[in-house]
């Protein structure tokens, strides 16, 4: 079977509509940051260097969830869907809405503004956290790089990448002992 994931995804510096075209995916966050307008850009795991520039409707709902300071919402998941009735300008160019948030109790729905004088309600969703598999005892770091790097594409969180980082830092510990 042939994934074209790769294949039609924008070439841009951040996330786009177009990166969920084929639904949703849930990304992790690795940290967040301003520019000099004040705008938030959500740098995320899985996407390194294409972080996720919320709209004020999508960082409102984050901050009403997970609170105003952002760095406690490093190592975070969140589930992002492409919405083709997203309006810009007057005009329907599709975007990107916050669909679910992990780190919450329950779902909810704000009620936020959408135009002037106009507002509409937006539901957040439970995402469950997920226990990480166990670790694979490997015998190489070679082998350990390989599996991190497939936890990488599957959108591991950074709790269980450091994990794995420090099981193959204790086989390189073992072997540089075994070599004394």
């Amino acid at each position: 079977m042939v994934d074209i994931a790769k294949a039609i995804e924008p070439r841009s510096d951040q996330q786009n509509y177009d990166d969920y075209i084929a639904g949703p995916r849930t990304v992790t966050v690795e940290a967040v940051d301003q520019d000099k307008e004040g705008r938030a850009s959500i740098h995320l795991i899985e996407y390194p260097g294409r972080p996720f520039k919320p709209s004020k409707t999508n960082l409102r709902l984050i901050a009403q969830a997970w609170g105003t300071e952002a760095v406690q919402w490093n190592g975070r998941r969140m589930t992002l869907a492409g919405d083709p009735t997203v309006r810009f300008g007057g005009q329907q160019v599709g975007g990107i809405r916050v669909i679910a948030l992990s780190h919450i109790e329950k779902a909810f729905t704000a009620n936020l503004t959408t135009t002037r004088g106009k507002r509409a309600p937006y539901k957040v969703d439970v995402l469950a956290t997920e226990q990480p598999p166990p670790i694979p005892a490997f015998t190489t770091v070679d082998d350990y790089r390989t599996y991190f790097q497939e936890r990488v594409k599957d959108g591991a969180g950074p709790d269980e990448l450091d994990r794995i980082q420090q099981a193959a830092a204790a086989v390189t510990t073992t072997a540089q002992n075994e070599d004394n």
